[in-house]
């Protein structure tokens, strides 16, 4: 299955071209009324700006809308080059606003072009990443004497401890990928000798778990 990628929060950079501010705000965006809503917000926020360019990729795969505008640059030279870029980037459900404070200085139609992109790119640099996965909530009962093995299995498959309970035994609630489910019952098992089972307890097609990396590491 192909990963699917999501922003993880909001992320904001600022880069000059020549004597242009350019000022690239990205979030996460789950439906197009989220994403406008937010470039509703952005504009709000720099209602001062030459122009604020919008772009946005709602879903994965075969099941996506996308969209752009070039919000008064000329016809092809915002908008377009900035979605390529998160087209490009394999990350979804994202919605970029360039904003532009003109510095007096034009940049032609390829310096256009290359300054939306690289504003997209650079924003995907710092971007927070999250994977949209099945997974699975387990609760297990465990003895004090097994509880810090226990952690150190939930940590190395990058499960979620949900809660904690203390009281004749430790109950903790976990959130794993639903494929490292399997292998976490395993190695419970193994350490225990038998003893220790997880109850799967709920399941989610689309949870975010986040990666603790940034678009960066994947341009």
């Amino acid at each position: 299955m192909a990963r699917r990628l999501i922003p993880a929060r909001e992320a904001r950079i600022e880069l000059m071209v020549v004597n242009s501010r350019f000022v690239a705000t990205a979030a996460p965006a789950f439906g197009v009324a989220q994403a406008r809503s937010f470039i509703d917000r952005v504009g709000a926020e720099f209602l001062d700006a030459s122009h604020n360019v919008p772009a946005f990729v709602i879903g994965h795969g075969s099941s996506v809308t996308a969209h752009c505008s070039d919000d008064g640059e000329p016809s092809g030279t915002a908008g377009r080059p900035a979605l390529a870029v998160l087209q490009g980037s394999g990350v979804g459900d994202v919605v970029v606003v360039v904003t532009r404070y003109f510095g007096g200085t034009k940049l032609g139609t390829g310096g256009l072009v290359r300054a939306y992109g690289d504003a997209v790119r650079e924003v995907l640099r710092v971007l927070p990443l999250a994977e949209k996965v099945p997974t699975e909530t387990l609760m297990l009962a465990v003895p004090y004497s097994l509880y810090e093995r226990v952690r150190l299995l939930i940590e190395a498959r990058q499960g979620d401890l949900l809660d904690e309970a203390f009281a004749a035994d430790v109950t903790l609630a976990v959130r794993l990928a639903a494929t490292d489910s399997a292998a976490f019952q395993a190695a419970l098992t193994e350490l225990s000798a038998g003893r220790l089972e997880a109850l799967v307890v709920d399941t989610d097609a689309e949870t975010m778990m986040p990666l603790g990396l940034c678009g960066g590491d994947l341009l």
